[in-house]
């Protein structure tokens, strides 16, 4: 799965890296706002930065967590951060999407718990080349029966390639730039032509390291989170820490 990532490249970097238009919807609460980046440890809820594409493509932000149009409150969309790619074509709550609405979640690395005993230990992980990625997403907009809107997406997943399976079963789908330009194209609504592109990453292109705990927390959002444990340090670790709070 995918339950938190960080966003640090700066915005003219990801213009230049996915070619969404610079006067998007919320350009001034991402670079000034209390979602602005970097950001070093986004969690589900919160506004995530996104490319769609409706004949042009355009940069969102939006809720992490798809909430379907017909959902009766936002909370619908907490259970649903992530959509399993095997059953995304057909699941009632994205199969709508997965033909229409489709994006990209833009990201500069994810995090993944590895199981040891009782204790969950955080690692990051991160393309090689140190460049922002595009995780496959879907998004919806929901209206509150007081008018409210809300646009919300989630993160594809797939199964594990064998480098992240030393740390757990399931990845985001990372799109390369070529897939990219298939899994925005508005044309496109043929589930047979998107499902292929649903795939684990290639062993090379990720690396990781352990960090520390703090990143359990969505309450520490700083630098910290994603510094790799010294040799000294994971020695010193002791046992028992919360998972999440």
């Amino acid at each position: 799965m995918c339950g938190r990532f960080t966003l640090t490249s700066n915005l003219n970097e990801l213009q230049g890296r996915f070619g969404f238009l610079s006067e998007f919807t919320g350009l001034k609460s991402f670079e000034h706002g209390p979602e602005q980046g970097p950001r070093y440890n986004i969690a589900p809820t919160q506004q995530v930065l996104t490319v769609t594409n409706d004949g042009q493509k355009s940069g969102e932000l939006m809720r992490w967590g798809l909430v379907p149009f017909w959902a009766k409150d936002l909370k619908v969309g907490a259970r649903m951060i992530n959509a399993v790619g095997e059953t995304v074509a057909t699941k009632p709550a994205f199969r709508t999407a997965f033909k229409k609405r489709r994006c990209l979640v833009l990201a500069n690395g994810f995090y993944e718990w590895k199981t040891d005993g009782k204790r969950k230990l955080p690692n990051y992980i991160y393309p090689r080349n140190g460049e922002p990625m595009a995780f496959a997403g879907l998004w919806e907009t929901w209206k509150s029966p007081k008018g409210e809107v809300v646009q919300s997406c989630t993160i594809i997943t797939t199964e594990a390639n064998p480098f992240i399976q030393t740390l757990h079963t399931r990845m985001p789908v990372i799109l390369s730039d070529e897939t990219q330009a298939l899994w925005l194209d508005p044309l496109t609504e043929d589930p047979k032509n998107l499902e292929p592109l649903l795939i684990p990453a290639p062993v090379e292109l990720l690396t990781s390291h352990r960090v520390s705990e703090t990143v359990n927390s969505v309450k520490n959002q700083g630098p910290e989170c994603i510094v790799p444990l010294s040799e000294e340090t994971l020695g010193e670790e002791t046992p028992g820490a919360r998972l999440f709070s």
